[in-house]
């Protein structure tokens, strides 16, 4: 079944190349198309397109489909095009001509539109809860290490006293720039495209503030031009906000598998949350965060695969769109594994308390003592100097005493207000 269909039947070699996944990734958008159908026939009969008994029963069908489809037993059969042809189908079986007219007033594009919004406003919210799920992991870490200190680096070299607390803290303070690009994938996706019909609008008079309230949008996309232009702009969106969110992982979990090697030593997890060589019996390895990295690598290229994709079409709708299922969906997935992953990982994580009594580690504190002749006194140049030329002569002995008080440092960290940007921004995502 087509909705499409004008009484002849396309070559099946051009069915299978043009329909592609679309029937296995249309399972997770069924909730979403009823959702967007009830809205859409409520509206109808508001404008007189329906009887109030045909409503009543359309409804009570459509919520039947819906609680399947929440259950997970929703299916697409053979030879059904698409999630819309499916619950059309549906229908008209259980109400004969009633379910052929859920379609008055829109196309299959403002339809398939409504669906990806729905899905993509609720895939965000997600991924919002497990990245705040994995920031407050990392803020309880970084307060409980506050105090014990770390190498800190520039250049890949022993640079300055670094803390655990800062370690930690700094990734969840990064975490928050990341929400802000959530957030805004978030409100480009919050838009209702319903009643763009095909991109250009319907002769019915359609209610769309009407379907914009019934689904909870915030907002019209009000020119039916760029209703449908929003394709590929919306998911390029979100899969720019999943990239950020990769980089932070990903980064994070470069640190991790350089830490654990036994050259640092500065963090170990239990032998069950590592991984064995088939030759060399000492080896624990870091393998979960070296999936995560390469993982989280891959997911940074989505944006640049979307804006391939979507590069070089024109104003209106185009197949080629259909193929940004196959991009965004798994990447959605693939984003919260990993956090959920990471946040398992960090629940276990074990850290060195004792790091920087290794005299390798003396020159980091070049700067404390440089900085207490300076506040002694002496000129910060003067005091730059004397520190260096014992540098220089082999006769540096470090004070190991650090004094760092300002806002964002090792004495204070600023979690509480670190928190409350979040608190902010997952606020607005309500």
């Amino acid at each position: 079944m087509k909705l499409w269909s004008k009484g002849f039947e396309p070559d099946k070699l051009i069915e299978e190349f043009t329909v592609g996944r679309d029937r296995e990734l249309d399972l997770r958008l069924a909730k979403y198309d009823v959702e967007g159908s009830m809205a859409h026939i409520r509206m109808l009969e508001s404008i007189g397109l329906l009887e109030a008994d045909e409503l009543k029963i359309l409804l009570e069908a459509l919520e039947d489909i819906k609680v399947t489809a929440e259950r997970g037993e929703f299916l697409i059969e053979e030879g059904i095009e698409d999630v819309h042809s499916q619950v059309e189908l549906m229908l008209t079986r259980r109400l004969g001509d009633v379910g052929k007219k859920i379609h008055s007033g829109r196309s299959r594009n403002d339809q398939v539109l409504v669906d990806l919004k729905l899905f993509l406003r609720d895939e965000l919210k997600n991924i919002a809860d497990h990245v705040l799920a994995l920031f407050e992991r990392l803020q309880k870490l970084s307060n409980e290490h506050s105090a014990v200190l770390m190498p800190g680096y520039t250049h890949l070299q022993v640079a300055m006293p670094s803390s655990f607390g800062l370690w930690f803290g700094a990734y969840a303070e990064s975490l928050v720039d990341d929400m802000q690009l959530v957030l805004a994938a978030y409100n480009v996706a919050n838009q209702n495209p319903l009643g763009s019909a095909a991109g250009y609008g319907s002769s019915f008079p359609l209610n769309r503030r009407m379907t914009t309230e019934l689904l909870n949008f915030n907002n019209l996309h009000f020119n039916v031009v760029a209703a449908q232009m929003s394709r590929g702009k919306t998911e390029r969106a979100v899969a720019y906000a999943i990239a950020a969110l990769a980089s932070t992982l990903g980064k994070m979990a470069m640190d991790v598998c350089l830490f654990m090697c036994q050259n640092f030593g500065f963090i170990s997890f239990p032998d069950e949350l590592t991984t064995g060589s088939s030759i060399m019996p000492h080896k624990k390895n870091p393998d979960v965060f070296e999936i995560m990295r390469g993982k989280c690598n891959r997911l940074q290229s989505v944006p640049n695969e979307i804006s391939l994709l979507t590069a070089n079409l024109p104003l209106g709708y185009h197949r080629d769109l259909q193929l940004l299922k196959d991009i965004i969906f798994p990447a959605t997935t693939e984003i919260c594994s990993c956090l959920d992953m990471c946040d398992f990982m960090l629940q276990n994580i074990r850290v060195n308390s004792d790091i920087l009594s290794e005299s390798r580690y003396d020159y980091l504190f070049t700067v404390e003592d440089v900085n207490r002749l300076a506040l002694g006194g002496m000129p910060f140049r003067d005091a730059y100097r004397e520190v260096g030329m014992q540098v220089q002569r082999g006769e540096y002995s470090p004070t190991k005493e650090v004094h760092h008080t300002h806002e964002g440092s090792i004495g204070n960290l600023c979690n509480a207000e670190i928190s409350e940007k979040m608190n902010r921004v997952m606020e607005m995502m309500k």
